[in-house]
């Protein structure tokens, strides 16, 4: 049997939303298993214990490139430790070059992109001496890069906090801003339900399944009570199945199909999505800092 920890408790505390005495049942029934704790409070408490996991946790901001021609482009992730470096221009431009040169020079990876040259320097090279210069550490934490099929279209939101690139063949300029927009809003896992993650699917029958069970249902329905209920988390999170942010009598798919067109591919970045931020008294490190000067 697993050792739970206050520790463990609280960071579950902090995952879900769920009160602190029901996360150490479910630590306890789950041995320790973080993942499988969360599943049993989804289970006992529905969609509340799973409310806080999309919380923006880290600083940054996301950036995007598209050549003129729209056939090239690139969306990237910044971190910062503090937003206020997330919005210093020397951070902003060197955000800015990066996805630049993930478009221009298709790094494999993050540490193939850091190796590429800006300039006379190479982007690890800038990084680390605005590093030296700002006191704070920065990261380039992930990125895409796309060769279009149609039209690459993006959509920034809250200050380079949401940014979405979508590949768009056939339509119009509008169609495709809408739907660049849609997909920031509502933050589609894939275009449809093919591309959705094996493991979320089974997560969400796992869930189905136990609270049908515990709500008294008939060992035979289980199994039709769960796919109905996979049927209905695919729809909410494939981009062509989701009710169109502007219009949601219509799904995006019928507002392509309408105006002939499609969407080959599309990114979409939120900062700090499944990163812990760091949690600060900005008075009390000033007053530490001050002591230490003092005490020097």
């Amino acid at each position: 049997m697993a050792v739970i920890t206050a520790a463990m408790v609280k960071a579950l505390r902090e995952k879900t939303d769920a009160p602190m005495m029901e996360c150490k049942k479910a630590l306890t029934e789950a041995d320790g298993d973080a993942a499988k704790a969360e599943e049993i409070l989804r289970v006992k408490l529905g969609n509340k214990a799973s409310k806080a996991a999309a919380r923006v946790t880290a600083e940054g901001i996301v950036t995007v490139f598209v050549s003129e021609d729209a056939k090239t482009g690139a969306i990237l992730e910044v971190n910062s430790e503090t937003d206020f470096v997330a919005k210093n221009p020397d951070f902003i431009q060197m955000a800015q070059d990066a996805v630049r040169l993930v478009a221009e020079g298709n790094p494999a990876d993050v540490a193939a992109l850091s190796a590429l040259q800006l300039g006379d320097k190479t982007l690890e090279e800038v990084r680390t001496a605005l590093v030296g210069k700002i006191g704070e550490n920065m990261t380039f934490r992930r990125f895409q890069r796309f060769e279009a099929q149609g039209k690459l279209h993006t959509y920034v939101h809250g200050g380079s906090k949401i940014a979405a690139l979508v590949d768009v063949v056939g339509g119009d300029d509008e169609l495709a801003h809408d739907v660049a927009m849609h997909i920031a809003a509502s933050k589609p896992k894939a275009l449809d339900k093919n591309g959705v993650d094996q493991n979320l699917i089974e997560t969400e029958r796992r869930v189905a399944i136990e609270k049908a069970r515990e709500a008294g249902k008939p060992e035979a329905m289980l199994e039709r009570i769960a796919e109905g209920s996979v049927q209905k988390f695919l729809k909410s999170v494939t981009l062509l199945d989701q009710p169109f942010v502007k219009d949601d009598k219509m799904t995006v798919g019928q507002l392509l199909k309408n105006k002939g067109a499609s969407v080959a591919a599309f990114g979409l970045y939120v900062v700090g999505e499944g990163l812990e931020k760091r949690n600060e008294d900005f008075a009390a490190e000033v007053a530490a800092q001050q002591a230490a000067a003092a005490k020097a």
